[in-house]
């Protein structure tokens, strides 16, 4: 499996109804919410593939950015917990 980094600003105006992007980045079913607005998720799929699947329920002048990670990272204070990005990034 490979490991992604995904990070969005979502720019529409008014209230933005984050559950329909939040599932999604969910439904890969191994995943970590490591800052506000950046995931990491672990699939088969390419990034391609995620970004298309993702910019399905986003608006388009939204931002996305999927990146494979090459498994060398460095953090501070991260949403989520520290074994799972050393485990998964």
């Amino acid at each position: 499996m490979n490991s992604f980094i995904i990070s969005y600003d979502i720019v529409q105006d008014g209230d933005y109804n984050y559950s329909a992007l939040i599932d999604r980045i969910k439904s890969y079913g191994t995943w970590a919410h490591i800052n506000k607005s950046c995931w990491a998720i672990k699939t088969d799929a390419t990034a391609v593939n995620v970004r298309d699947f993702l910019l399905e329920v986003m608006g388009p002048t939204d931002r996305l950015l999927v990146v494979q990670s090459a498994h060398v990272a460095a953090w501070n204070n991260p949403m989520c917990n520290n074994d799972w990005l050393r485990g998964n990034i």
